[in-house]
């Protein structure tokens, strides 16, 4: 088939989860509901944050921003598909899918960096308290993100460019719910392998160090743990960092099953229906994480729903 360039290139078409109709209208209703649930989930960690003083530590602080990249992940995602199940079509512009292209990588990549530093933040305040408040001051939290993001960004505009680069033939179908970068290499007419390599390459440096750096903070909190001699203190210690590691736990172990999936079955939907697992999920789940484990969390959502109920 004749290769196009970008200015010519037509319509992507998103296959979805199912080419069933009778299940589109389920499709269509369950993710609704999962969408309300994570925007309004997470939606309700920020404002708690924001409005209760008591919350406005390093650890609600990146909590906060976690919840915000969550409510833009889901949004980049969830939004189109909720669209193309309604309108019966499988199209997205070129445009639309390098946009997606480039904001699944920028918020995925900033959660992870986000995780990374909730963890440093867990680890300086269980092995060092004393020293706590001097080294996670405001400049050192607002320095954190900022670096977070632009890495980030800076990786998504790396992989959108490259994406730029490349020649498509008139077969565009991607097997997924929505512009993956790999799915989008897959349908590319020119040459792929030094783009393939690359993000290899930079997704494992990328993910990489963030994830030993988690390691690497919990090793240290579990041995400062186990060296403290009351159970009570022990307790106390594991509860403040209980709900960031079960986030992490769910983030980093749908990640590995997805690829794990892929690597394993050859079937689209298989693949397709895995990454719900990790784009989908656990931006849903998180808030019910923070705010079912957290005392504080949980008084600071009832003053916020009780001064929404009187106004």
């Amino acid at each position: 088939m004749e290769a196009e360039n970008q200015t010519g290139v037509p319509d992507f078409l998103l296959l979805g989860l199912s080419g069933d109709p009778e299940l589109q209208p389920i499709l269509f209703g369950l993710f609704l509901c999962v969408y309300l649930v994570t925007v309004l989930g997470n939606l309700l960690i920020v404002l708690a944050v924001v409005s209760d003083a008591r919350l406005h530590t390093p650890m609600y602080f990146f909590l906060s921003n976690l919840s915000f990249v969550d409510i833009c992940f889901s949004s980049t995602t969830v939004p189109k598909m909720l669209v193309n199940i309604r309108r019966r079509s499988k199209a997205i512009s070129y445009a639309g899918c390098l946009a997606q292209v480039c904001l699944v990588l920028a918020f995925a990549g900033l959660e992870n960096f986000l995780l990374a530093a909730m963890a440093y933040d867990r680890y300086v305040a269980i092995c060092h308290p004393l020293r706590y408040t001097r080294v996670m001051n405001p400049r050192l939290c607002g320095l954190l993100v900022l670096s977070s993001l632009v890495i980030s960004v800076g990786d998504a505009l790396l992989h959108s460019l490259m994406v730029l680069q490349l020649s498509f033939c008139a077969d565009l179908e991607i097997s997924h719910f929505f512009c993956e970068l790999a799915q989008v290499l897959k349908v590319a007419c020119s040459d792929t392998l030094v783009h393939s390599v690359l993000v290899y390459a930079v997704t494992s440096v990328l993910g990489g160090v963030p994830l030993l750096g988690i390691i690497f903070s919990y090793a240290q909190i579990v041995s400062s743990i186990l060296r403290m001699p009351s159970p009570g203190g022990k307790f106390k210690a594991f509860s403040t960092c209980g709900s960031h590691l079960s986030v992490v736990l769910l983030f980093y172990g749908t990640a590995f099953g997805v690829y794990i999936s892929s690597a394993v079955t050859a079937a689209s939907t298989g693949v397709a229906a895995a990454s719900v697992m990790y784009t989908v999920v656990p931006p849903m789940i998180n808030p019910f994480i923070y705010s079912l484990r957290n005392r504080d969390m949980k008084g600071a959502l009832r003053k916020l729903v009780g001064r929404t109920a009187l106004w």
